[in-house]
């Protein structure tokens, strides 16, 4: 058979691919033992690096913005991949709040004494080598990298090509970082390489990663889920509701609905459809139509439909796919209710298991809520954009995970651990 010069070079491109996550692997045995205090001075060494070549960062984020926008990308892409000056800096002082986090490597979980005297607990410990994949954001190469280096472990990180400029320059920052305080360069490994079947060659080395994470649309979070030989967290996919209850106060309901659904309309824990009780229906859309204009599409269910027309608000009726699609834009899907069961069962058959919130003076409903609701993360009286790993103190996020093993939300520090059994004894021996 005659090896073909595409053949060579695919061969060529695994073989590469290979070599680099070996090198994460072989990188992740020193930081699995790094010091607390090695690996924040290369947190903050990633913080300054970002400020002393943030032109170039944003130099490069600005040709990966020109690209996207002269290949005809969606808006909600576009707008994902921006890093500005501003974003850098915030990126840089994030490093910060990572290095006030508390080290998760070597915790104590638990410990006992059994009857024969063994001291048996079980302490923290790194995963070892976390691959990401992911789309457009290319903050989430600092994000991932900072977090994995925190908590000792590698990572292999393949971000999309829209953004291979920006991801060049960050990467490089961070391998810098660890080479200038004695960690080793090639525990953070950056995939330039844009071809897509090289996807398929990194989902085949379970040899060598220990957990993939992929961050991005459904089509990605899917094939990867599908194809990969490790354990995989998957999430991200955020279809979020929020309910006002026949209770709430509308002002306040107001409030929460536009800050989820148009602070930022391209994040995962944006709005994409509001649940109304009937009783409160036609005062609140008649204040929302008023609010939003033309500015938001509203895929509207007849009786919402009814109650907006001739209002200033854009109403489309509500298709079959409406309220099982994540939006990334601004259209939000609208749905009356005739009671808070009504609305918790559309939840349970719509819900993509990310945010859901209620906003209601109920007391007990808000608790039944918080209860009944499976969800990653379930709100009272509050906005689905607080769901991230910053605002909940977890200083960054490696994703959100929609799954419930082994993380569920947010993923932070602790997230990115195992635990390893210890045990301690004076000569004990096992009886027959």
């Amino acid at each position: 058979m005659t090896t073909t010069n595409s053949d060579a070079a695919r061969a060529s491109q695994t073989e590469t691919l290979r070599a680099q996550v070996s090198a994460a692997r072989a990188g992740s045995r020193a930081l699995a033992v790094a010091t607390t205090e090695r690996k924040n001075a290369a947190l903050a060494a990633i913080a300054a690096g970002l400020r002393a070549r943030s032109d170039e960062v944003v130099a490069a984020n600005e040709r990966d913005f020109a690209k996207a926008r002269e290949d005809g990308a969606p808006q909600s892409a576009i707008d994902r991949i921006r890093l500005g000056a501003e974003r850098v800096e915030g990126l840089a002082a994030s490093m910060a709040d990572v290095i006030a986090l508390q080290d998760p490597v070597g915790q104590t979980i638990d410990s006992a004494t059994r009857p024969n005297g063994l001291v048996v607990g079980r302490i923290r410990v790194p995963l070892g080598v976390i691959a990401a994949i992911y789309e457009n954001r290319p903050n989430v190469t600092i994000d991932i990298a900072a977090l994995c280096l925190k908590s000792g472990n590698a990572c292999v990180l393949r971000g999309g090509r829209e953004a291979l400029e920006s991801n060049r320059v960050l990467a490089a920052i961070v391998t810098k970082a660890l080479i200038d305080t004695g960690l080793p360069g090639g525990a953070v490994q950056f995939i330039a390489n844009p071809d897509r079947a090289l996807v398929g060659e990194l989902l085949q080395m379970n040899d060598l990663i220990d957990l993939m994470i992929p961050r991005g649309g459904k089509g990605l979070v899917e094939r990867v889920r599908d194809e990969a030989t490790m354990p995989v967290v998957a999430g991200g996919i955020g279809i979020c509701h929020t309910y006002v209850d026949g209770s709430a106060d509308l002002p306040m309901a107001l409030e929460i609905v536009d800050n989820a659904k148009t602070r930022r309309v391209s994040i995962c824990n944006a709005l994409d459809v509001v649940l109304l009780h009937a009783d409160v229906a036609r005062p609140f859309l008649a204040e929302l139509a008023a609010r939003w204009g033309a500015s938001v599409e509203l895929r509207a269910d007849p009786t919402a439909a009814a109650l907006l027309n001739g209002s200033a608000a854009r109403v489309v009726p509500a298709g079959a796919d409406d309220f099982d699609t994540e939006f990334l834009d601004m259209i939000a899907a609208v749905h009356v209710v005739e009671s808070a069961e009504e609305a918790l069962a559309h939840i349970a058959a719509h819900g993509s298991g990310h945010s859901e919130a209620i906003v209601t003076r109920d007391f007990p409903l808000a608790e039944r809520f918080l209860r009944e609701v499976d969800a990653s993360t379930v709100y009272v009286n509050a906005s689905t954009q607080f769901t991230d790993g910053a605002e909940f103190g977890l200083g960054a996020e490696v994703g959100i995970s929609t799954g419930k093993l082994h993380a569920r939300g947010p993923m932070g520090l602790r997230e990115l651990t195992s635990y390893k059994w210890v045990v301690r004894g004076q000569g004990q021996t096992r009886a027959h």
